[in-house]
């Protein structure tokens, strides 16, 4: 008994291409995977890492993001902004965003963290406008930028739905250190509010269920390929003759 293949010229050339697309799409999300992975570790270790200077952050460039930052100015609470968003429980709440204006006369916007929204108006929350020199450790992150469907902020209510620090900024004629905003620690501030310690830091990982799917398909397709040869009786086991 001996096997026999009669491949389909046009067929095996087809399943062939899409066969190897599909194990090339496997292994770039093994490479994401991997470069996944490596960034999630090195996030971990810049936020587990002592706060580092802002002279230090400014060295870095991008590569401090996510290291804690360790600031002394005094808050200029007459310039305060308002992110609309989410909470953690799911309710509607205002980011407190205020400059940190530093010696020298340069800011650094202070994500200080969530009030609800009765409590935006800064006279309902008296203890926590701080005043005079601070000291404030956060969370070096990269602003948001406006997307195509972020609302434009209500500048009479100083509403913002987007972190867009620059334009907060220039609204307010100050001259930034960097184009960051720094989210406060867990620090509580006097009153309670505003309630720092929002940092989210959630990566998306399903590189490898991906990269499984691509493999299945490729494995599907040869499966499939075999079988139509099969059942048009060109694969399959002939008896062999006996003289």
């Amino acid at each position: 008994m001996g096997l026999y293949f009669k491949p389909l010229p046009k067929l095996s050339i087809a399943t062939a291409l899409m066969f190897a697309a599909l194990i090339a799409l496997g292994v770039w999300q093994i490479q994401r995977l991997h470069w996944k992975l490596n960034l999630i570790a090195t996030v971990n270790s810049h936020l587990a890492a002592p706060p580092l200077s802002l002279d230090a952050a400014l060295k870095l460039g991008k590569n401090a993001r996510y290291h804690r930052v360790a600031l002394t100015g005094r808050f200029d609470n007459s310039n305060e902004a308002y992110l609309y968003t989410t909470g953690p429980e799911g309710g509607p709440v205002y980011h407190v965003i205020t400059p940190l204006i530093l010696k020298g006369g340069k800011a650094v916007m202070i994500d200080r963290g969530i009030v609800p929204l009765e409590l935006k108006a800064p006279q309902s929350r008296p203890a926590g406008e701080l005043e005079g020199e601070q000291h404030v450790v956060g969370v070096w992150r990269l602003p948001d930028k406006p997307g195509y469907f972020t609302p434009d902020p209500d500048l009479k209510t100083r509403v913002w739905y987007a972190r867009d620090v620059t334009a907060m900024a220039r609204q307010d004629g100050l001259s930034l250190a960097a184009p960051v905003i720094i989210e406060a620690d867990a620090t509580a501030n006097p009153g309670g509010w505003p309630k720092g310690g929002q940092t989210v830091v959630h990566f998306r990982n399903q590189h490898l269920q991906y990269a499984i799917t691509w493999f299945a398909l490729a494995a599907g397709l040869v499966f499939v390929y075999l079988a139509y040869h099969r059942a048009q009786g060109r694969l399959g086991f002939r008896q062999g003759s006996h003289e």
